[in-house]
């Protein structure tokens, strides 16, 4: 899916470099202020669900890379 929008300059009188230059500096507005990702969800209940999908030990290292263990 592309989140990106797609920028359009309509009914301009500028020049191909002035209508670049303004496109230029909606995007970087966009980039500057877009909010930073969600953290991920790490829940007891779904590393209980990937333990049991993948038939892995709880009481072991999690495979995917915490380095807390299951029930800690």
């Amino acid at each position: 899916m592309n989140r990106r929008p797609r920028l359009e300059l309509h009914g301009s009188s500028a020049s191909p470099e002035e209508a670049a230059a303004v496109m230029a500096a909606i995007e970087q507005f966009l980039r500057d202020t877009t909010p930073p990702p969600a953290p991920a969800a790490t829940s007891r209940w779904l590393r209980a669900g990937l333990f049991a999908g993948t038939g892995r030990d709880p009481g072991a290292a999690s495979p995917w890379g915490d380095a807390e263990r299951w029930g800690a």
